[in-house]
């Protein structure tokens, strides 16, 4: 019987996701998704670090009851030992844990990034990187700079070396509705709360969750508590949202308030203003017939 130590690692880890998604009441089907996944890894007679250096992630995907996110969620935790979903899910995750995730990158380089530069997700890393502002940071130099670059191309689903299938975003009609639901939600006190580490001394149970299924997209919606989120006092404005298709591959976005031009005071889902002004020129215009 060949060894299941990353069998077992990543099967507790499935396990552990389902047992706060029941307790957050997410959808049943996320819940017994990560159970069957365990369940399968536990009852391989191989060792599935094995079959991912053979065949990589397209070689996890041929077992049963493992779509293309729950490989990659493989991959990862083979990679780091640890989910960054699963740090979402317990209220542990940051950028600087998300920055790990990336090939070069270790505690002190990430927390650099993020100070530095006040980005918080993959995508906006991924600007700064083309921008030049990457570079600038003590420690990255242009070797450095291009392998990070390389590191975000597959981790977002666009290298030729990815095989991971980057989810389409839901349209921001979709995403506004889930952020209003959440905000009203949260202001009610209908949501289960979370106990962050960032920022929460105290250890409290503050920050509301939501778990919703729309149009057939799964989605997690939480405020942000970053530190740039904090600097700004924006901890109970940007909400984030994460979205999953039925493979579990997941993409994220932030709801803010506009706070200048046209469409100032309004909800927009950042990086996306221009289709958030188109919708609600619809939507107004309908309104009126």
């Amino acid at each position: 019987m060949v060894g299941k130590r990353l069998n077992t690692e990543a099967a507790e880890i499935f396990r552990e996701c389902a047992e706060i998604l029941r307790h957050q009441k997410a959808n049943p089907f996320r819940v017994n998704a990560y159970i069957r996944a365990a369940n399968v890894l536990e009852s391989l007679d191989i060792d599935v670090r094995q079959l991912l250096e053979r065949e990589g992630v397209d070689g996890l995907v041929k077992l049963p009851a493992i779509g293309k996110g729950l490989a990659a969620a493989i991959e990862e935790i083979a990679r780091t030992s640890r989910l960054l979903q699963l740090d979402r899910l317990r209220g542990e995750a940051s950028p600087e844990v998300l920055f790990q995730s990336l090939p070069g990158v270790g505690s002190k380089l990430a927390r650099d990034i993020h100070d530095k530069l006040h980005v918080d997700t993959l995508e906006e890393l991924e600007i700064a990187t083309y921008g030049g502002l990457l570079t600038t940071i003590p420690g990255i130099g242009e070797r450095r700079a291009a392998a990070i670059r390389a590191g975000l191309a597959v981790a977002l689903g666009r290298g030729t070396a990815s095989r991971r299938r980057r989810v389409p975003a839901p349209p921001v009609s979709l995403l506004l509705a889930i952020d209003i639901d959440y905000r009203k939600k949260a202001a009610a006190g209908k949501l289960p709360k979370i106990a962050p580490r960032r920022f929460n001394p105290e250890a409290k149970a503050w920050l509301p969750v939501l778990h919703a299924n729309r149009d057939g997209w799964h989605f997690t919606a939480l405020y942000s508590n970053t530190a740039r989120a904090h600097e700004l006092d924006r901890t109970r404005d940007w909400v984030v949202i994460y979205f999953y298709d039925d493979d579990h591959q997941e993409g994220q976005c932030t709801a803010v308030t506009e706070t200048h031009g046209a469409m100032m005071g309004q909800r927009v889902v950042r990086g996306r203003e221009a289709e958030c002004r188109s919708y609600r020129k619809t939507a107004s215009a309908l309104s009126v017939l």
